[in-house]
């Protein structure tokens, strides 16, 4: 059995983030991701005037509830995200003028649905060149509130940043969402905000956040559910067994549901209090799969899909081709270059059992698509990467991790 320690999760150390630096006090973030995506949000708060202490083991957040500490700033948000999405977010509800922009992958991901509902609660922002997208100014005076409507069909992290900014409001917020995708990152959210002081109501599909800030604390952030659905379909793959420790029946994060698709696939599956396993039967069944809510793990699940019994039909993921790259017919092409038939639509993906050959996998820059593919590898020698080093954005220590339990896995 391996038994494998996984880096904190991207997502709540991200909203981590922008809690402590809204809090009223010093935040200890425990065991926070150190990525290039999380580094980006430490350094951007730190260009809006914000104190961060990196250590080691935690970082020492001094909150600023009245918003950032300089009265101007240009932040760049790298591909991060959750950074160029909830960095200009914290800096509307202060007092100044803030520029951000971002790299080019991220320049090129959708930004409309939350600037939109910024403006219509009446914050000064301006789209510098294409409307959207980064780069973006934002003249800030406070968020007064009151009601917004907002389609977060593309991404949770729009309904996000929303609800995070409520409570650093005068009023509140009371947010009508008409379509929403990866609804528990959402949960995540309203989970950590609670730790944090705040209060959130939801009615269907009206959000409610009253006024009243946050409060410091101490918060330990659980290990990356994402970057574990490599490891455990790496046990289904190969007939071995895997332990993620830190990920149990009380996580947070929605996409350690990925196990749920591995169990109908063949796998055995057990989810303790602080552990989940893994553990392969020498079988993977076909399987249709509806993956919005944990979308982020579809490449995973098409890594693996050529090595059932029959075909894998993956759906309702039309959000993951606005990811760092569309991430839907970057799996099908590699999956091509492999030799696997594999055939897309909109919202879709379908792949039929095969015997990858050896090839080279275009990563477009994505750290998923890699550390997918890598899955394939443990079954498919000569896989190559045209690009490994991108998997920094979130676990930049993959590649040993899991050189590591290739060793430790049946052969």
């Amino acid at each position: 059995m391996a038994v494998v320690d996984i880096p904190g999760s991207k997502s709540i150390t991200a909203r981590a983030l922008f809690l402590a630096a809204a809090a009223d006090g010093v935040t200890t973030l425990v065991r926070p991701l150190r990525s290039d995506d999380t580094e980006g949000f430490a350094e951007g708060l730190t260009r809006l005037g914000y104190r961060v202490g990196r250590a080691p083991e935690a970082w020492h957040v001094d909150g600023r509830p009245q918003g950032p500490a300089v009265p101007e700033a240009d932040v760049h948000c790298r591909d991060g995200a959750t950074t160029a999405r909830f960095l200009p977010t914290l800096a509307a509800a202060g007092h100044g003028r803030y520029r951000f922009d971002a790299s080019a992958q991220m320049r090129r991901r959708p930004l409309l649905p939350l600037t939109r509902a910024l403006r219509d609660l009446g914050v000064d922002l301006r789209h510098e060149e294409a409307e959207g997208h980064h780069p973006l100014r934002i003249a800030a005076a406070g968020v007064t509130g009151g009601d917004v409507t907002l389609d977060a069909g593309q991404s949770s992290q729009y309904l996000t940043a929303l609800l995070l900014l409520g409570p650093l409001t005068r009023e509140g917020l009371r947010i009508e969402v008409t379509d929403l995708v990866s609804a528990p990152y959402v949960d995540i959210t309203v989970a950590m905000m609670r730790a944090f002081g705040a209060d959130v109501r939801r009615d269907g599909d009206v959000f409610t956040v009253p006024p009243g800030g946050y409060r410091a604390t101490t918060y330990a952030v659980e290990p990356d559910a994402s970057t574990a659905s490599y490891f455990f379909a790496a046990a289904a793959l190969t007939g071995g067994e895997v332990t993620v420790r830190g990920l149990g029946d009380e996580a947070l994060q929605g996409d350690l549901r990925f196990v749920d698709v591995l169990r109908r696939m063949g796998a055995r599956v057990d989810v303790g209090r602080d552990a989940t396993t893994v553990s392969g039967t020498g079988r993977l069944a076909g399987v249709t799969v509806n993956m919005r809510d944990i979308s982020d793990t579809m490449p995973t699940l098409a890594a693996i899909a050529p090595f059932a019994s029959g075909p894998v039909r993956i759906e309702d993921v039309a959000n993951t081709r606005v990811k760092e790259c569309d991430r839907l017919e970057a799996c099908a092409e590699n999956l091509r270059r492999l030799g696997v038939r594999a055939r897309t639509g909109p919202d879709w993906i379908e792949i039929h059992p095969g015997t990858p050959a050896p090839a080279e996998i275009r990563t477009y820059g994505d750290h998923r698509v890699v550390m997918s593919f890598a899955v394939t590898s443990l079954r498919a020698p000569g896989i190559t990467f045209d690009d490994p080093g991108c998997v920094r954005k979130t676990f930049p220590a993959f590649h040993e991790a899991f050189a590591r339990l290739r060793a430790a896995l049946p052969a």
